[in-house]
């Protein structure tokens, strides 16, 4: 009997210490507990297009499992919230006065009018849409490769009910008047219904267009149902299209050389070269200049990748000027598979000194390399 109260006590301490605890936000979102933004709001994107109600209309329980995405999205995207959850739970959340409910559909940031309006099928046949807005959106080989998520706030055009009515939907029809015995009259007249009045307004929106990791040039993110709107129909599309910039420079460090944020002339001055990628397809392409020394010797340096982590390159043989180095899996990750990546590929670049040699030393190379037996040649190298 002991025993069997020791185990109630035990499970009603367990069930008592779950309710207050309430839903795990972390485990509906599918990330850890130290996750960045842009990591939730990636989570949330990718499983409220599978699990919204308009794509599941007689699925109750993706309807309840959407709603928890969103209480969990709301909080966690919110850092005061998401402090007052991690301290004391979905409870604490609930006494701040907001969140957790899961009444808020954050969806429409991201989507738009995803599945409703415009719905991206142009809506019912025949129903007349506004026109499509298309942006470019420039963003850094970084953001490409790392994925991000950009806020674009805008001045929305909308039409909204007011006093009144207003002729809508018109057409024409054909009539027929008699003119008089065995004549009659064909003509054209507008007919149009009665529809409330309405007027043209301007609404503040907040929009958050993701860039896919891996995206690539021209790549478009469509917000449906967020274009200019149309009075007797759905509002059109906005696009927004991608747009890579041009690659800034990058610093190499060579072994036993700190990684540091110089100019260009001291870059010059210490011999470091800057270096930039250059995207072919998944594919990275960089030049890397060395000296004529380590060309012959072998050298050993790192390049600073675009996410930040380190590139080893090692060359113990002969380096020749444009050699190619090809390191697998260093390249742009695939937009449709994000664990497969590209080529990075590196062509090296050797600068001959500039200083004049003595007889002696003429003299020493030519005994080192031993290549008498080549002449000079020409030949067409275009």
């Amino acid at each position: 009997m002991r025993i069997l109260n020791v185990s109630l006590l035990v499970l009603t301490a367990f069930l008592v210490d779950f309710v207050e605890c309430g839903r795990d936000f972390y485990k509906i979102l599918g990330v850890s507990k130290n996750a960045n933004a842009n990591q939730i709001k990636k989570a949330y994107r990718k499983q409220a297009k599978e699990l919204h109600p308009d794509r599941n209309p007689d699925d109750e329980m993706a309807n309840e499992k959407f709603q928890d995405l969103s209480a969990a999205y709301e909080v966690l995207s919110d850092k005061e919230k998401r402090a007052m959850y991690d301290r004391h739970g979905e409870e604490g959340v609930a006494k701040m006065g907001g969140g957790g409910g899961g009444g808020h559909d954050p969806f429409s940031s991201f989507f738009g009018d995803f599945f409703g309006g415009g719905g991206g099928n142009g809506g019912d046949e025949g129903t007349p849409k506004g026109a499509d807005v298309t942006i470019d959106l420039f963003v850094t080989l970084e953001e490409a490769y790392n994925g991000h998520f950009v806020e674009i706030k805008r001045k929305k055009a909308v039409y909204k009910q007011t006093s009144g009515t207003r002729q809508c939907n018109c057409r024409h029809e054909m009539r027929t008047e008699q003119m008089g015995q065995g004549r009659f009259q064909m003509f054209q007249v507008k007919v149009c219904d009665e529809c409330p009045n309405v007027k043209l307004v301007q609404e503040n929106k907040v929009l958050e267009v993701e860039v896919e990791v891996g995206a690539d040039e021209g790549h478009t993110q469509i917000f449906h149902g967020e274009g200019e709107p149309h009075i007797e129909g759905d509002p059109g599309d906005l696009k927004f299209k991608i747009r890579i910039q041009k690659h800034p420079r990058f610093l190499i460090s060579v072994t036993g050389i700190e990684i540091i944020e110089l100019k260009v002339d001291e870059l010059v001055e210490l011999l470091l070269e800057g270096i930039r990628f250059e995207r072919k397809g998944d594919d990275l392409y960089t030049n890397v200049t060395i000296s004529l020394q380590d060309a012959l010797n072998g050298f050993e340096m790192e390049i600073l990748h675009l996410d930040g982590h380190m590139v080893k390159v090692q060359r113990d043989k002969v380096t020749w000027p444009g050699a190619r180095l090809r390191k697998k899996d260093e390249g742009m990750p695939s937009m449709e598979n994000n664990n497969k990546k590209g080529m990075l590929i590196v062509t090296f670049d050797v600068e001959f000194p500039k200083t004049e040699l003595t007889d002696e030393q003429k003299a020493q190379i030519i005994e080192i390399l031993q290549q008498q037996g080549i002449k000079p040649r020409a030949y067409n190298g275009l």
